[in-house]
């Protein structure tokens, strides 16, 4: 087991930064773009790829804690979308709660 992170470090938030955006790449709709499910969907994920770049704006202002804060508000975003069935999660249960 890996030591605990006592402190945000840049690397801390490259590590989440990079899982985010894998898990964005990972998970898939569920329903097609057009219904009501799939337009929900496309605002949770609007909301994910926002506060995504969110984090990288704070990075890029040295303010690390903020930035760590979106970027898991990112993460949870997408988490939510596959444990409420609207993204599939492909069994992947390292990156996702899955239903």
């Amino acid at each position: 087991m890996s030591e605990p992170h006592v402190e945000v470090t840049s690397e801390l938030i490259q590590r989440y930064l990079g899982l985010t955006q894998a898990a964005r790449d990972k998970a898939t709709p569920l329903f097609p773009s057009e219904s009501d499910e799939g337009k929900r969907l496309a605002i949770m994920m609007e909301m994910a790829d926002s506060y995504a770049s969110d984090a990288k704006w704070f990075v890029e202002q040295g303010d690390l804690v903020r930035a760590f804060g979106a970027i898991n508000y990112a993460h949870a975003w997408i988490d939510c979308a596959v444990k409420i069935g609207l993204m599939d999660g492909h069994g992947d249960d390292e990156m996702f709660t899955l239903p």
